[in-house]
């Protein structure tokens, strides 16, 4: 009998966790890693981004987002949608072709892998022969036209990728057609490049290394026209009238050619070299639109005088009397130019340019042609980010003063709506207003709206201006100045340099009901921030704490604290310091905690902890916590590398105004330092599962903070307390008497120890909780004032629950003694590295949840174990075991979701729950209007969403005149 209530147990328990638990990763936010190519689609409004890491990404409108990963560990280098259809291609770095699809599947679009291809020649060939460098897809929908390293043009059938080799062009048809007087007959070169007539599709121009284009009709299979240019070929463009084709060129030059004849001797119509007179950078793309009453825009990227200007990285834009060259912070993979219309020979709307670390797109219908704010790809690692603090369910107020301030912040940005539109966002409302914190090693703190599937960006706080910086005054990074040649506008935001180190952000805690918000930085600093909607001057007096409380003997190695501006400094609407707190020695503020109710800030380092009254501005207590024996603690995270990254931005500053173009290897070996720095700080050393000795390093730093109103001295009398728990698995409870309120401003606070609790393995402890009566979590401060949570349960007894790196220990109150615990490490050697509440709802009943105790491992699990009786409830794989910096920047939301940092660019957002869940929905269709015979066409087999990786692979056999 008992053996069946146990089954119908466990049965009710395994259907409770599929009704609250569930895995599953749900959107990137950010901006990809690494861009390796750009493709657009007119018809569908998607643009599509490929990564060095094999990825493809489309984005369309606002929360129309899709990704596909290729089975291959290639690059993508090139990407091409079939006009008027729903599909693209990609070309790999391993010269691999793949067919992508978006298919429709219960109402939402799906993107697919259907089909790949490669060229392969017969035996003995050399591999230029099929070596893809330029692709074609044709207007017609059905072909695809592929240049080759050696020379030859392929002609495939798409989507089935058949070869049609009757169709195909061949270098000696080429060469045998060209004048005798060519000078690079004899060696055409790799096809450059590959373009159709906008008035007649039978027609393309092959454009060879060399310089020679032939104008080839496809009907006749013959040359129709040779345009013999000299110079080393970089690419083309056929006007959209078919009259002329632009050539740009290896010297920085670009020439225009006229169509017509049946063949010419023609010279060039005009060659212009724009920067020319010295040696210029070759012109790498070049693009021509007419306007409705105009000149046309010219757009081409390059062309920058080679001694002065050849590390920028440049787009310049002509129209009429106007032109500018936009200068960019990283390297330009690709862009293009977007028309509303382009049937209707509407003027160019915008330019979207793709560069290594952001996408940057210019209004070119507004006077002065200003930036479009990105409602996504937003470069999160603007600069580097340090830390992450969510969170859930903002109040509307504040979320309405938080963008009230982020508005002022956007006037130089375009009003213009954001010209990608493609397909439908079918996601619903999100059912409350998240917000994401980054904090920066600029010392910015950035808030975004992570209510939904676009992370978009709401207001920038810079806490720089508190202090004296290591600012040049005389960098100047901005605007160009009058009258210079080339005239050089800066754009972008991506910034990876910081001024000062010390400046960035290590913990963030924001309060949404009183809107304080806190913020500690590498030198100790803490800052208090209230949000005012009015611009105020007013100045910032530090409050020096010594954490080492006199102690004899040590001798501070770090980094110095850094310099408050002692006058008054104008703040800008939004969130302005009122009180700073300065940690001596000044070292990284390791754990932070507000408590907006009672007015008071906890704030821990490497040597110990204290609390502070931002009411009265003064310090209540210090605790030192530093081991006699522990020197590491002494020498600051930044001592080792301090004198080499002083050298480093001095030489910077010096050559910040040319941005030389290895800036994303420094950025990303930057990131990667801190992130090692970071590690070695939380977590010196891969602890055994055996006692920890005291003698180990590190053992005072303060890991975590905890608020809480609870039985300390007995069972019917709870009292303020905080809670602080070290890397040393030492946990200390002070007892707070906070006078009345009506007294508050006047009477100072005092805080008396009450508990010491010592864990037997001395494992660090990343996390305290208190459970009320009910055995639920205690609410947040002023939670419950503004009835968003019920009363704590103050009647029955209270339970104290340690999360140490090795195990879960609950302690009853006020005794504190032992009563459950849960072991984590005892097999596998999983340490706890963050730990978070979350509640669950039932995704089957509307009034039932349930709060958890959500984990993250060493090994990159992610756990949930119940409260309060401490049982392992779920386990899932979220973040691979090697990857330190992403455990490290996880952050988890109070609805059981997570973000972490899978490139310095990019979060990943994973949710445990069935209830809570933010992912992209969406159908893409072609607009009616846009319809071609060829778009109902039969899909291949194998291109369901069951079977993503069932592809087929077509084998040519190449004739050997192509060998």
């Amino acid at each position: 009998m008992k053996r069946f209530r146990r089954h119908g147990q466990e049965s009710q328990r395994d259907r409770l966790k599929q009704e609250l638990f569930q895995f599953s990763k749900t959107v990137e936010h950010g901006f990809p890693h690494q861009p390796s190519a750009l493709g657009f689609s007119p018809s569908l409004q998607l643009l599509a981004i490929g990564t060095r890491s094999g990825a493809i990404k489309l984005y369309g409108a606002p929360g129309v987002e899709f990704m596909g990963l290729h089975e291959e560990n290639a690059a993508v280098t090139q990407v091409h949608f079939l006009p008027h259809q729903v599909e693209l291609v990609t070309l790999l770095d391993d010269n691999s072709l793949h067919m992508w699809t978006l298919r429709a599947h219960k109402g939402l679009s799906e993107l697919l892998e259907i089909g790949r291809f490669t060229l392969t020649g017969p035996p003995g060939a050399p591999p230029s022969v099929t070596r893809v460098t330029a692709v074609l897809a044709h207007s017609s929908g059905e072909l695809l036209l592929l240049g080759t390293e050696g020379g030859h043009v392929f002609v495939v059938e798409v989507p089935g990728f058949r070869e049609l080799e009757e169709r195909n062009i061949s270098l000696d048809q080429v060469s045998s057609s060209v004048p005798d007087d060519y000078i690079g007959r004899r060696n055409l070169e790799h096809v450059e490049a590959l373009q159709e007539n906008p008035v007649n599709p039978n027609q393309v121009v092959i454009g060879y290394g060399r310089g020679l284009m032939v104008i080839w009709d496809l009907e006749t299979q013959r040359a129709v026209q040779h345009i013999p240019a000299t110079q080393q070929l970089e690419s083309v463009w056929w006007t959209e009238d078919g009259s002329h084709i632009l050539s740009s060129h290896s010297d920085g030059s670009y020439c225009r050619w006229s169509v017509g004849g049946e063949d010419s001797k023609d010279e060039e119509e005009k060659s212009d070299i724009p920067y020319g007179h010295f040696p210029c950078k070759a012109i790498s793309k070049i693009v021509q639109l007419p306007t409705a009453n105009g000149p046309p825009f010219l757009v081409f990227s390059g062309g920058m005088p080679r001694a002065s200007y050849g590390d920028r990285h440049c787009i310049s834009v002509i129209h009429s009397k106007t032109h500018v060259a936009l200068d960019f912070t990283s390297r330009i993979i690709d862009f293009f130019v977007e028309c509303p219309s382009p049937s209707a020979h509407c003027d160019p709307s915008a330019l979207v340019v793709l560069v290594e670390e952001e996408l940057v797109v210019i209004d070119l219908q507004t006077e002065g042609w200003p930036v479009i704010q990105t409602p996504y790809l937003v470069p999160l690692h603007s600069s580097a980010i340090t830390c992450s603090h969510h969170v859930s369910s903002i109040p509307l107020k504040l979320w309405e003063r938080v963008i009230a301030a982020g508005e002022l912040q956007l006037t130089h940005y375009s009003k213009k709506p954001w010209p990608i539109t493609g397909g439908q966002n079918l996601a619903p409302d999100p059912p409350q207003r998240d917000l994401l914190l980054t904090g920066h090693e600029d010392g910015t703190v950035r808030f975004w709206d992570a209510s939904g599937v676009c992370l978009y960006p709401m207001y920038k706080l810079s806490t720089a201006g508190v202090f004296h910086t290591d600012t040049d005054p005389n960098d100047n990074m901005n605007q160009g100045t009058e009258g210079e040649w080339p005239p050089f506008r800066k754009v972008g935001c991506f910034d990876p340099y910081s001024d000062d180190p010390r400046l960035g952000i290590q913990k963030i805690h924001l309060c949404k009901y009183s809107g304080y918000l806190i913020v500690a930085g590498t030198a100790g600093q803490i800052l208090v921030l209230e949000l005012n909607d009015e611009e105020a001057e007013q100045t910032v007096e530090a409050k020096v704490v010594d954490l080492l409380q006199g102690q004899e003997g040590f001798r501070w190695k770090g980094h110095t604290r850094l310099d408050v501006r002692e006058e008054p400094v104008l703040f800008p609407p939004g969130f302005q310091p009122f009180a700073l707190v300065q940690c001596q020695p000044p070292a990284v503020v390791t754990a932070l905690t507000l408590h907006s109710e009672w007015k008071l800030v906890a704030f821990g380092t490497s040597h110990g902890f204290g609390l502070y009254d931002y009411q009265q501005k003064n310090n209540v207590f210090v605790k030192c916590t530093l081991n006699p024996s522990d020197q590491l603690a002494m020498e600051g995270p930044l001592s080792r590398v301090k004198s080499i990254k002083k050298s480093l931005r001095q030489s910077f500053r010096r050559i910040r105004r040319s941005r030389v173009s290895n800036s994303f290897p420094l950025q990303e070996a930057n990131a990667r330092l801190e992130a090692e720095l970071a590690e070695m700080e939380l977590a010196p050393v891969q602890r055994k599962i055996e006692a920890r000795s005291s003698d180990d390093s590190f053992t005072g730093l303060v890991r975590t903070l905890y608020f809480a109103d609870t039985f300390l001295s007995d069972s019917s009398h709870n009292t303020p307390s905080l809670w602080a728990g070290t890397n040393g698995g030492s946990v200390f409870a002070y007892m707070l008497r906070l006078p009345p309120v009506e007294h508050r401003t006047d009477e100072p606070i005092t805080a008396h120890p009450a508990k010491e609790i010592q864990l037997m393995h001395r494992a660090p402890v990343v996390g305290i909780v208190v459970l009320d009566g009910h055995g639920a979590p205690l609410p947040e401060p002023l939670e419950v004032a503004h009835d968003l949570s019920r009363s704590p349960d103050m009647q029955g007894s209270h339970h104290l629950l340690v999360v140490s790196e090795e195990q879960f220990k609950v302690f009853t109150l006020p005794k504190v003694s032992a009563k459950m615990k849960l072991k984590l490490t005892a097999i596998d050697g999983s340490r706890v590295r963050r730990v978070g509440v979350a509640w669950f709802g039932s995704s089957r009943s509307e009034d039932y949840g349930e709060s958890g105790l959500v984990v993250l491992t060493n090994q990159g699990d992610v756990h949930v174990v119940s409260l309060p009786s401490v049982k392992m409830q779920v386990q899932y794989p979220c973040i691979r075991r090697e990857d330190v910096s992403g455990i490290a920047s996880c952050v988890f939301t109070k609805h059981g979701q997570g973000f972490y940092l899978i490139s310095p660019s990019e979060f990943e957002r994973f949710s445990l729950s069935t209830r809570c869940l933010v992912e992209p929905r969406c159908l893409v269709e072609l607009p009616a209007h846009s319809a071609s015979p060829t778009q109902h066409r039969p899909q291949p087999d194998g291109a369901t969403s069951a079977h993503r990786y069932t592809h087929f692979t077509v084998i040519s056999h190449i004739n050997s005149k192509y060998s």
